[in-house]
């Protein structure tokens, strides 16, 4: 082959042979004159082995890109962008709202008509309250049905069935008291509909006292309001304590609670840590330690069990030592101790002491809620808060939104005057330690935009409100589950139009399968917990929303697009030009410069058979 390809190119014309003597051998170039400045004609036709060789390496590398594009592309799992569009639209178009019934009961002591036709009159008077009262803005339809008894007969209105059987609850049963008549509703109603939707129940128990009026609102879904009232105020009492409390907390118009953003004490990923520490300012005082596994875990498990359709809590706690505050008390004679002010509460935490991010359990994107009690050194003992109108704080205790809360605990000892304290070492009693959870309850309950008490609530007549051992009541719990609900299901969307578009505003981003699944899942969710919400099932619409949420931003967040979120075209090139372009410029070089050489020698010959033809 080597000859045969030093035989491609042009030899020089051979020396004339003597006059009249014809040449024995072939010549592959024409003779040109002496002096001429043409090329040297080629008598043969050019081969193509060199040309073909040269192209075969140049095929060779054309044949291996896309093996090469094939073997360094980007995965991309297919993100359901539809799905999520649609989902964007129904929120949109139909904010989550959760139907409730709202069933009155008008119990008489007299002989009164009790017919279908005036139960139907007081039912829809009820239902007028709602066009002129506010409604939250979680509540859709409001279902009223109305049951009137008597002694002369028991009806009840004809559009809805109750649930109320006639004889079961009497106004004899107010003797027994409030929470045992609580109890009796509970027990003859129930806590919803036959759809699943909540009905709350407010009975009016008319006595002939007037002047002894009072409402009183049950730890379930139930209230009753008793005394001689006649039905124009009964029907005004009746929207008035549905809208107020069994729909809004009794939050007023104006008042930061439930519905205000600054209010979500919990993570993204739907967990919450609940940390409580005990704070020793001074050790050389005293050292109080507490029994929390005992006695706090125990009271507080069924407050995590009533909020576990929002949260995931774990608790946890510790004892801190020389943990003096950042701000300054001054002392007074008259209050009898050292007085702290409300314009210091900022800098009662002394962050560079108080090592309270000690958790493990706190990982991710959990919300950590810490729960300081503070045990003052001798000096500043007792110490108390005192409150902008110059009256001291009740609980002693104050809360940061979206920190946790801080109580200052005076110990018996500054108390009692006692001087021999150095160094003694001390636990809080079991019933000390009780009083100080259930302020850290309320503390917990204005964490989560509910009113920490409704002692100050006034409705114009005496109030009671049962309270409940789990530290929340049904329907107040209701409440929290329609606000999160529709809370994360908002937030599900934005993170999950966040992330769509942040994939399809970068063509060569990651995109792992185990996102595509999340999100799948996360729409799953966030749909089951549309349809519960239109069913008014509220605890299992916020189950799924957290879930919603926790997957959608586990997506967004996922290790693979957080460390190679974006690999430009100019990036790709960057790192593969280094192995690939000196050799493939030097073949495609060699290509080209071969493929003019052999149309070079192939106007050659064409030019050598043009002249044979022209003598001829």
């Amino acid at each position: 082959m080597a000859e045969e390809i030093a035989g491609d190119e042009a030899l020089p014309a051979p020396l004339s042979p003597s006059a009249g003597e014809a040449s024995s051998s072939p010549s592959t170039s024409a003779p040109t004159s002496a002096g001429s400045s043409k090329p040297p004609l080629r008598t043969t036709k050019p081969g193509v082995k060199r040309l073909v060789l040269t192209a075969s390496v140049l095929l060779s590398f054309l044949l291996g890109l896309p093996f090469l594009l094939k073997s360094t592309e980007i995965h991309r799992s297919p993100l359901p962008s539809d799905a999520i569009t649609a989902l964007a639209h129904r929120l949109n178009s139909n904010p989550p709202s959760f139907p409730c019934g709202l069933h009155a009961v008008f119990l008489r002591s007299g002989s009164g008509p009790s017919d279908a036709s005036v139960a139907t009159r007081l039912e829809q008077a009820i239902s007028a309250q709602f066009q002129l009262l506010p409604a939250a803005s979680t509540a859709g339809n409001v279902s009223v049905s109305v049951t009137v008894e008597s002694a002369g007969g028991c009806s009840s209105s004809s559009s809805i069935g109750s649930r109320w059987e006639c004889g079961v609850v009497t106004t004899a049963d107010l003797v027994l008291g409030d929470e045992v008549f609580d109890e009796l509703l509970h027990s003859a109603l129930g806590s919803g509909g036959g759809d699943g939707s909540r009905v709350y129940t407010v009975v009016v128990v008319e006595t002939d006292d007037a002047e002894r009026m009072r409402l009183v609102i049950g730890k379930h879904r139930h209230a009753w309001l008793v005394g001689k009232v006649d039905e124009a105020n009964a029907v005004s009492f009746i929207g008035k304590v549905f809208v107020k409390y069994f729909m809004n907390g009794g939050i007023e118009e104006g008042e930061a609670g439930i519905g205000k953003s600054e209010f979500m004490p919990v993570g993204s990923d739907g967990n919450v840590v609940l940390s409580f520490s005990l704070l020793n300012a001074d050790p050389s005082d005293w050292v109080y330690d507490w029994e929390f596994e005992k006695v706090g875990e125990r009271m507080l498990n069924p407050v995590i069990e009533a909020l576990r359709p929002i949260a995931e809590i774990n608790i946890e706690s510790q004892v801190l030592y020389h943990t003096p505050k950042s701000s300054y008390s001054h002392s007074d004679d008259k209050l009898g101790g050292n007085v702290l002010s409300m314009g210091d509460i900022p800098f009662f935490v002394n962050s560079n002491e108080w090592h309270l991010d000690t958790s493990i359990s706190a990982t991710g994107r959990s919300k950590v809620l810490q729960f300081v009690v503070y045990v003052p050194s001798a000096k500043e003992c007792p110490l108390y808060l005192q409150l902008p109108d110059g009256g001291l704080s009740k609980t002693n205790a104050f809360i940061s939104p979206m920190w946790g809360g801080v109580l200052i605990w005076n110990p018996p000892d500054c108390l009692h005057g006692s001087e021999n304290t150095h160094g003694t070492r001390k636990k809080m009693s079991s019933q000390e330690l009780m009083e100080t959870l259930e302020i850290f309850i309320g503390q917990l309950r204005q964490l989560f935009g509910l009113k920490p008490s409704y002692l100050s609530q006034d409705m114009g007549m005496p109030t009671k409100f049962v309270v409940s051992e789990k530290g929340f009541t049904e329907w107040e719990l209701d409440l929290l589950y329609r606000h999160h609900a529709c809370s994360n299901l908002l937030s599900c969307l934005t993170t999950l139009e966040s992330l769509s578009s942040l994939v399809h505003s970068l063509p060569r981003m990651i995109v792992m399968d185990e996102i595509g699944r999340q999100v799948e899942l996360s729409l799953e969710a966030a749909n089951l917990a549309q349809r519960n919400a239109t069913l008014g099932i509220s605890d299992s619409s916020a189950a799924s929303a957290t879930r919603a949420r926790a997957l959608a931003e586990d997506a967004f967040f996922h290790p693979s697009i957080m460390s190679i979120s974006y690999a430009s075209i100019e990036h790709y090139f960057a790192i593969y030009m280094p192995f690939f372009a000196p050799v493939s410029l030097h073949v495609l070089l060699a290509a080209i410069k071969e493929l003019k050489r052999y149309k070079a020698e192939r106007a050659k010959y064409s030019a050598f058979l043009a002249s044979q033809a022209t003598s001829t």
